[in-house]
């Protein structure tokens, strides 16, 4: 009797409707997913990627590392536990919003697949050390990293916005420009994954067997990665002199905001992109564009969640126009 009040309280206590406490988790689930990034680019690039040389465990004997695994064992055994400080903010988000499933779909289920990316993420990343951190496992790692940032970019806007708007805020057109250029961002952060299983980064430190490489010419897939990474400033210069020409029209200034975001991520990830590889590629230049990447994607999703007016109060969780979200 006394454990169900305990239950009753705790269900009651959580959020019925969108207030702090959900935005609060909403953007912590997006930061450490970006934070992830960081320190799984960390791990690469200090050469840690099998300071835990076995997975589940960190060593044949023990679950964590040991003071004989040195600086690259610590590393890469902290990157382990981060993931469970993320899976702690993943069951948050979801029991955030239980309450709201029936009026709020959309964001149970976005909390639910970033639950389930958890596992799926732990899989993954045992396979990279079970398989000798196969350029190919690392980036698949890291695509399931930048599709997490995706998710959650939508659940931020959407706790603020509310659920996707009916109501088109650009012409046709404008979409359409909108919609090539996040292909665009994808076939760069691609492109940038092909590039880094190439270079000089294979994330072990073993000298007898190194980490095995994707066999492509780094400086040829430089040159290829560049391209698509123009191709994304050029159509966001578009998007950005067509949002002013049509500043007038309702929700404008929403995505004007977005976009300048975006061309902010483009013009510093093409600085850092340029100076890394004409200074050899350090690590903590590669790590910044790592992150980068990630930011990119959250800019660029951002820009395509804009282009409809959302039509929810996401305070009452009624249905109704808002114009403070088309601003």
């Amino acid at each position: 009797m006394r454990r169900s009040r305990i239950v009753d309280g705790f269900v009651a206590w959580l959020p019925d409707t969108i207030d702090r406490r959900v935005r609060v988790i909403a953007w912590l689930s997006f930061a450490f997913q970006l934070v992830l990034i960081g320190t799984g680019g960390a791990v690469r690039l200090t050469a840690s990627g099998l300071g835990c040389p076995t997975w589940p465990r960190c060593t044949a004997e023990s679950f964590v590392n040991t003071p004989e695994m040195g600086i690259h064992g610590f590393i890469e055994f902290g990157n382990r536990l981060l993931t469970f400080v993320l899976a702690f903010i993943v069951i948050a988000a979801f029991l955030a919003v239980i309450r709201l499933r029936k009026q709020r779909k959309d964001l149970f289920w976005l909390t639910l697949l970033q639950g389930l990316s958890i596992p799926a993420q732990a899989v993954l990343g045992g396979i990279t050390v079970l398989t000798g951190l196969n350029p190919y496992v690392v980036g698949l790692h890291f695509v399931v990293s930048i599709v997490l940032v995706a998710l959650t970019t939508m659940l931020v806007h959407r706790v603020y916005r509310g659920p996707r708007g009916t109501v088109k805020v650009m012409p046709s057109w404008y979409t359409v420009v909108v919609h090539v250029t996040s292909l665009f961002v994808a076939i760069t952060v691609v492109f940038g994954i092909l590039t880094t299983g190439s270079g000089p980064h294979a994330g072990d430190n073993s000298k007898e067997v190194p980490a095995p490489r994707n066999g492509f010419n780094p400086e040829f897939l430089q040159h290829l990665h560049s391209w698509p990474a123009y191709a994304t400033l050029a159509g966001t210069l578009i998007l950005l002199i067509g949002v002013i020409a049509l500043s007038g029209r309702r929700g404008a200034r929403g995505v004007r905001t977005a976009i300048l975001a975006l061309l902010g991520v483009e013009i510093l990830q093409i600085a850092v992109g340029l100076t890394q590889a004409r200074l050899g590629l350090p690590e903590v230049l590669v790590g910044l564009h790592m992150v980068l990447a990630g930011l990119l994607v959250a800019a660029m999703t951002w820009v395509v969640l804009q282009q409809r007016i959302p039509t929810m109060n996401v305070s009452s969780g009624e249905m109704a126009p808002s114009l403070a979200a088309a601003r």
